[in-house]
């Protein structure tokens, strides 16, 4: 549904993207994959990262701009992996103009029961993989005065239950980027936030209550209106990451349907 509402939308698209080269991590589904089809759809080359080699196959096959998508494996926890991915793109694309880290990954599960082994999996992919793409990317973002979009969510502004290593990876996104913001800023380079909240994707189709949970709880979290697909935030990092939103650096929008509101 969501991919036919990207497609469908695609047709009053402008074209903020021609002439520019932008990676998005995550792309193999989600908001990921949306944000590609949106940056693609508007003239940008866009190279799709992720793990999993089939989803970022069906990624390209579901756009109407297949040709402006190349798809790259990447293990954004692993800086072998992110080096070469960001090496490959400069190389083979001559510039790069917008970083967009999406990739992402969620553990539900009480406190009690988090095992480190979890933490550690999900700060290494969601923030140190943040982490990892903004440092290889960045001489070469500060050379066409380019800008980044990390994702970050709703669980690093609010009080979200069941989600401590994800929760502390957010806010750690959130912090890295104002902090990015005002060391390259000066320097041409913007770094912005997307907040997004309530959107169906994968990761959040996974939720299920541990064992013995407050099911009450789970209303502090949820869309004031409704929940939506993720081409809505796809469409704010696009509009951050283009001239648009040329006077936005260090900023946090939140796209939640009203849950932190």
């Amino acid at each position: 549904m969501a991919d036919d509402l990207v497609s469908g939308a695609e047709q009053t698209w402008g074209r903020r993207f021609d002439g520019r080269v932008a990676i998005v991590t995550g792309a193999s589904s989600g908001i990921g994959r949306a944000t590609v089809h949106r940056l693609a759809g508007e003239g940008a080359t866009v190279w799709a990262c992720d793990v999993q080699e089939s989803g970022l196959a069906e990624t390209r096959e579901l756009s109407s701009h297949p040709d402006h998508i190349h798809t790259q494996r990447c293990d954004v926890s692993d800086p072998v992996s992110v080096s070469a991915t960001i090496d490959r793109v400069v190389s083979e694309s001559s510039r790069l103009d917008v970083l967009c880290n999406v990739a992402g990954i969620l553990r539900f599960s009480n406190f009690a029961d988090v095992t480190l082994e979890d933490w550690n999996q999900v700060l290494a992919v969601n923030l140190t993989g943040t982490f990892l793409m903004c440092q290889s990317a960045m001489e070469h973002l500060l050379e066409s005065g380019g800008n980044i979009v990390n994702t970050s969510s709703t669980a690093a502004l609010g009080g979200h239950p069941w989600t401590a290593a994800y929760s502390a990876s957010k806010g750690g996104i959130l912090a890295m980027s104002s902090g990015l913001a005002i060391e390259f800023g000066k320097r041409g380079v913007r770094t912005n936030v997307v907040a997004p909240g309530s959107i169906e994707t994968p990761i959040q189709n996974e939720f299920f209550f541990p064992e013995g949970s407050d099911h009450s709880l789970l209303r502090r979290i949820m869309a004031f209106d409704k929940p939506r697909g993720p081409e809505y935030v796809a469409s704010v990092i696009a509009f951050v990451a283009s001239d648009d939103g040329a006077h936005m650096c260090g900023s946090v929008l939140r796209c939640d349907g009203g849950t932190l509101s």
